[in-house]
């Protein structure tokens, strides 16, 4: 399979370690204004990192059907935003979005300069019927942060490889989820599968909680491109999830180690 990437660029940056934090958040069903007000909280409690990274449609809770449930304006994306520019970091989360006439699943990663870029969801939750309200994004997304290129999936498209393959694109993947505890044993191969497979740093955000249909017990993690774990949630509660990421090293594993080059085209 021949993916390509749509790649943007923020910047010529010269810093080569980031730290990243994840905010493991317990999203209160339908309701955005406090799912913001806990991330704030959360956010105050985290100070000084170069990117933040939230779960899967953190301001509501997953909603297969998102009917009556999207966000019609976007309130929570320009609060994003405002804190991304308060905060001189990124924020990277996926919300339920209703625009003209249509429902997208859709994961935004904003910057301190203003600016947003988007990914929609691919590979939608049939067995949820999620692929029957949302429109499937076709375009894969990569992110260049400060010298850092992040690749955007969400959630299910961690089960499909083939989506999440490096093609000389991206250094670190992004994974922003709402995956129940009741799978929780393929979410703690998947994210290191993809993190060893890809030789790349993987920010995996999951939530904890519940909603009408499932429970939910984080195990949020950065995990390295060796598979080895920088950080991980060990509570199962909300919770801040730190590491520092050093590309550098990072660039020294791919060279030393070179299976990247053996890629099947």
């Amino acid at each position: 399979m021949c993916v390509k990437s749509k790649v943007y660029t923020f910047a010529a940056y010269q810093k080569r370690m980031m730290k990243i934090t994840i905010l493991q958040t317990n999203p209160i069903w339908k309701s955005p204004e406090d799912n913001l007000t806990e991330v704030e909280q959360l956010l105050g409690s985290s100070p000084g990192s170069d990117l933040y990274v939230l779960p899967e449609m953190w301001t509501t809770g997953f909603a297969a059907n998102p009917q009556g449930i999207a966000e019609e304006e976007p309130m929570s994306v320009i609060w994003m935003m405002n804190m991304a520019r308060q905060l001189n970091a990124a924020l990277c989360g996926s919300i339920a979005i209703h625009h003209d006439g249509l429902y997208f699943n859709r994961c935004y990663f904003c910057l301190p300069d203003g600016t947003s870029y988007t990914y929609d969801k691919h590979h939608l939750f049939a067995p949820a019927k999620e692929d029957q309200y949302y429109q499937a994004g076709q375009e894969r997304v990569v992110v260049n942060y400060r010298g850092i290129r992040f690749l955007l999936v969400t959630c299910y498209d961690l089960r499909f490889p083939e989506w999440c393959r490096y093609a000389d694109d991206y250094d670190a993947i992004i994974c922003t989820a709402s995956w129940p505890e009741k799978r929780i044993k393929a979410w703690d191969t998947l994210i290191r599968a993809r993190a060893i497979e890809n030789q790349s740093l993987m920010i995996a955000a999951n939530r904890v909680g519940d909603d009408p249909q499932n429970h939910y017990a984080g195990h949020s993690a950065i995990i390295d491109a060796s598979g080895e774990t920088l950080a991980e949630d060990t509570t199962h509660q909300v919770a801040a999830i730190t590491a520092l990421f050093d590309e550098n090293q990072q660039k020294e594993l791919r060279e030393s180690f070179p299976v990247l080059k053996n890629i099947d085209k």
